[in-house]
C-alpha cells in the first residue's frame, strides 16, 4: 500500500500506510508547514503491540480512514480505526477501538510523539545548515507543547491535545489511555495536532465531526461550482473526479488569491514554471486559479542582478521556500530564479487567460510585470545570439533551467551532455506564443505599436528558429541549441510543445505530430521524453525516457488545436489505458517508458502524487476530446470534438468562458460513428463555432 497523503491550506501530512510517523525513517514522515516539519513522529500502539493493517480508505483526498486490527486467531480481535484530516491549521486524528473478543479486554492505547522542527530541505537530505533547539516542552494531562527556537529568529511551536482521560503522559512524549472494554463496547480518543509561529494559540478542542462536516461542504461546494464531466468512459470519469478532488487539495492562498501548488510531499509550495502550467491546464475548469498565480507570481518578479539566487529584473521566480534555511540565509530559495521557462510561461497563461475570460483589467494591471518581462526575455535573448537560453550562476542552483532539469537530460545522440548556455526548443515557442498573442490583446487595447513592435519579434524568432532547429534528417527539431549555437540532435518530447505555440509551419507540424505518434515515441502509455531510437535512452530514467503527463498535456493541447485529430486521440487513448494502472486514479508526476505488453505501467519509484500539473491533464484531456478554444478578443467559442475510443457520450456543463458558462453534449451516433453535437446552455456572450479537425 502506498504512504497516506494530505493537504489543506498551509499543512500537508505524510504517513505510512498504517497511518504512523516512524522517528528515523528515510520517507520524511509528519506533519508540515510552511516548509518545516514540525511533527516528525506519531506512532501507535495497541496493548503494547503494532497493529496490523487491514484496509485503507482513500478515496477522498481531504479524508483518511484506515482499519487495523490486533488478533488472537481462532479467539477475537481488536480493530482499530483511525480517521484523519486537516481542517482550520489542525491535523486531526481519531482513533476508535472496538472488542471482538467474547469476553472483557484491556484496551490500552500508546501514542509516542515526537517534534525535530527540521527544515525540508534537511529532510529530503537536499541541503546542510546550521540550525535551533527544542528551547521549551510542556506536559500535561490534556496536551504537549514544545517550542522552537530556530536560528532565523523565529520561534515555532506545536500544540497536541486530545479529548480522554490520560492514564500517563512521559517527557519522552508518550501517552497512554488505559481501558477495559466489554465485548463489542468501543472507546474514541480524538486528538488535535497544530502547528504555530511567533506565539502559541491555543484552541479549543472542537468535536471531531465538526470540521470533517465543514471539509466535505467545502469540497461539495467546490464541485458544484466547477465544471462537471459525465461520460460513459469509466477509466476518464474515475481519473477526472480524483484530480479535481486533488487540484482542490492543492491550492493553497499566498496573498493574492489560491495558486496551484507544485505537488505532494516535497513541492508543497509556489513554482513558477508549476504553477503556471498547472493554471493552463485549469482554465477550463476555474480560470480564476490562473489569476491568482499571475498576481502571486508578478509580486515575486525579479528586481535585481544577484548571482547567487539567479535573480535578474523581470525574470518569474522558480521556486519560494518558508524554512528556517531560507529564512536565515542558509539556501538561495527564497526565492531561486534559476529557470528559464517560468517568464515566458507568465506570458503565455496570462494571454490565454484573456482568451478564456475577457478579462483586460488584468492585462492593464499587470502591465508592469507584463513589460519588464518582455525586457528581460528581449535581453537574454540579444545576449545569446537571439535565443531565449540559461546558464547557471548560482553556486547552489540547478545546471539544467527548463523543465527537465536532471543533469543529464540534454544530451547529444553520442551521449556527450551539451554545454550552456542552452537555448530549448520549448522555450521559444513560449516566447513566440506569448508575442503573437500580447500583440492581438495590446491591438484590442488600442495599443497598435507594441502591437506590431511584438508581432514583428515573433515572425523574426519564428524565421530564425526554422533555420537553426529543424533536423532534415530526423524530419524533426533538436531538442536545443547549445553553446556556439550548435542544435543537440537527440529526438525528445520538448518540440511536441511548440504545436501547442503554433510556431511550425504547416509541414513541419505534421512530421512533429507524426513523429510524436510513432511506437519510438509512444509506446501505448503516452509520449516519452526520449526516442527509443536516441543514445541515451532508458525508460526508467528521469527525463531520457519517462512518461511525464503534464509533458503530454501540452502536446495534446497542441495536437488538438492545429486539428490533428487523429493523433490527439490516439494519445488520450494511450493516458487513459495508462491511469487503468493507478490504484488511487492519481496521474503521478512520471512513471517508467515501457512499452505497453499488457503488464499495466511500471511506476517510477520515487515519483511525487499527487502532482498538480499531472493531476490538471484529466481537465485538458477533457478539453481536447470536445476541441475547446475559446478567443473573448473575438467573442468566439471552436469547437472540433475528437472522442477517445470507448468513450460514446460527454457530457461537460458549466464551463467558465466570459460572461457566463457553456454546457456541452456530444455523443457519438452509432449508424456511421460521427459525432452529434448539442450546445445545452450558453450564457457566456460568445457564438459557438463546431468545425472539423484536419
Amino acid at each position: 500500500m502506498n504512504n497516506c497523503v494530505m493537504k489543506e491550506g498551509d499543512l500537508f501530512c505524510l504517513t505510512a500506510p498504517n497511518g504512523d510517523m516512524s522517528a528515523g525513517s528515510e520517507d520524511g514522515y509528519g506533519l508540515y508547514a510552511r516548509d518545516t516539519r514540525f511533527l516528525s513522529e506519531m506512532e501507535l500502539r495497541m496493548n503494547g503491540e503494532l497493529p496490523e493493517l487491514l484496509s485503507s480508505h482513500l478515496d477522498q483526498s481531504y479524508y483518511t480512514k484506515l482499519r487495523l486490527m490486533n488478533q488472537t486467531k481462532d479467539v477475537g480481535a481488536m480493530e482499530i480505526i483511525r480517521e484523519r484530516y486537516i481542517y482550520e491549521g489542525s491535523l486531526h486524528e481519531r482513533i476508535t477501538v472496538t472488542n471482538f473478543f467474547p469476553d472483557a479486554r484491556p484496551a490500552d492505547i500508546d501514542m509516542l510523539f515526537g517534534a525535530d522542527f527540521q527544515d525540508m530541505f534537511l529532510v529530503r537530505r537536499y541541503r546542510t545548515g546550521d540550525v535551533g533547539h527544542v528551547s521549551h516542552t510542556e506536559y500535561n494531562r490534556d496536551g504537549i507543547t514544545l517550542q522552537y527556537s530556530g536560528k532565523d529568529d523565529m520561534e515555532r511551536f506545536i500544540h497536541i491535545q486530545w479529548d480522554s482521560e490520560l492514564a500517563d503522559v512521559s517527557e519522552a512524549g508518550h501517552v497512554r489511555f488505559n481501558q477495559v472494554l466489554q465485548p463489542r463496547e468501543s472507546v474514541s480518543i480524538h486528538f488535535m495536532i497544530t502547528p504555530d509561529w511567533e506565539a502559541l494559540h491555543k484552541r479549543s478542542l472542537p468535536p471531531f465531526e465538526n470540521g470533517l462536516a465543514s471539509l466535505a461542504e467545502n469540497y461539495r461546494s467546490w464541485k458544484e461550482d466547477t465544471m462537471t464531466v459525465d461520460t460513459d468512459h469509466p477509466a476518464f470519469q474515475r481519473v477526472f473526479s480524483r484530480s479535481v478532488q486533488d487540484l482542490k487539495m492543492l491550492l493553497t492562498d499566498y496573498g493574492y488569491g489560491k495558486m496551484p501548488t507544485a505537488g505532494l510531499p516535497w513541492f508543497a509550495a509556489p513554482f513558477g514554471r508549476d504553477s503556471l502550467i498547472t493554471s493552463l491546464y485549469m482554465l477550463m475548469l476555474q480560470p480564476e486559479t490562473a489569476k491568482a498565480t499571475l498576481r502571486t507570481l508578478a509580486s515575486s518578479q525579479g528586481t535585481k542582478y544577484d548571482a547567487t539566487r539567479d535573480e535578474q529584473p523581470g525574470k518569474i521566480m522558480h521556486e519560494m521556500r518558508f524554512g528556517e534555511l531560507v529564512a536565515s540565509g542558509q539556501s538561495p530559495f527564497g526565492p531561486y530564479f534559476g529557470t528559464v521557462d517560468a517568464t515566458p510561461l507568465f506570458l503565455v497563461v496570462l494571454a490565454e487567460y484573456v482568451k478564456w475570460t475577457g478579462d483586460l483589467a488584468l492585462v492593464q494591471e499587470l502591465t508592469p510585470a507584463v513589460s519588464k518581462a518582455l525586457a528581460w526575455i528581449d535581453e537574454n535573448s540579444e545576449q545569446y545570439g537571439g535565443f531565449l537560453s540559461y546558464h547557471q550562476e548560482a553556486e547552489q542552483g540547478f545546471p539544467n533551467q527548463g523543465w527537465k532539469d536532471s543533469p543529464n537530460c540534454i544530451v547529444h545522440p553520442s551521449g556527450e551532455l551539451a554545454t550552456s548556455p542552452i537555448a530549448l526548443s520549448e522555450v521559444q515557442g513560449y516566447v513566440y506564443y506569448a508575442k503573437e498573442q500580447l500583440a492581438a490583446i495590446y491591438d484590442h487595447l488600442g495599443n497598435a505599436e507594441l502591437g506590431a513592435k511584438l508581432r514583428q519579434e515573433a515572425l523574426q524568432l519564428q524565421t530564425q528558429f526554422e533555420s537553426r532547429y529543424w533536423m532534415e534528417e530526423e524530419q524533426y527539431y533538436a531538442i536545443a541549441l547549445e553553446r556556439d549555437q550548435n542544435p543537440v540532435h537527440s529526438v525528445t518530447s520538448n518540440p511536441g510543445h511548440l504545436l501547442f505555440c503554433e510556431l511550425p509551419k504547416k509541414v513541419r507540424a505534421a512530421k512533429v505530430a507524426e513523429r510524436l505518434s510513432s511506437p519510438d515515441m509512444n509506446g501505448g502509455f503516452g509520449i516519452r521524453t526520449m526516442s527509443t531510437d536516441a543514445a541515451g535512452y532508458y525508460p526508467m530514467s528521469y527525463h531520457n525516457g519517462s512518461v511525464w503527463p503534464h509533458d503530454n498535456g501540452f502536446i495534446l493541447l497542441g495536437l488538438s488545436r492545429l486539428g490533428y485529430e487523429s493523433e490527439a486521440v490516439q494519445l488520450i487513448d494511450s493516458l487513459l489505458e495508462a491511469s487503468r494502472s493507478f490504484a488511487d486514479a492519481r496521474f503521478p508526476e512520471l512513471f517508467c517508458g515501457y512499452t505497453n505488453e499488457g503488464e499495466g505501467v511500471v511506476p517510477y519509484p520515487t515519483t511525487c502524487s499527487p502532482q498538480a500539473w499531472s493531476a490538471a491533464v484529466s481537465v485538458v484531456i477533457a478539453q481536447t476530446a470536445l476541441g475547446l478554444f475559446p478567443d473573448a478578443l473575438k467573442r468566439m467559442i471552436n469547437l472540433h470534438p475528437a472522442l477517445p475510443e470507448g468513450m460514446n457520450k460527454l457530457k461537460i456543463e458549466r464551463i467558465p468562458i466570459g460572461e457566463g458558462h457553456l454546457s456541452i453534449e456530444v455523443q457519438r451516433l452509432t449508424t456511421n460513428d460521427d459525432l452529434h453535437v448539442n450546445v445545452l446552455s450558453n450564457t457566456t456572450g460568445y457564438a459557438v463555432e463546431v468545425g472539423k479537425g484536419r
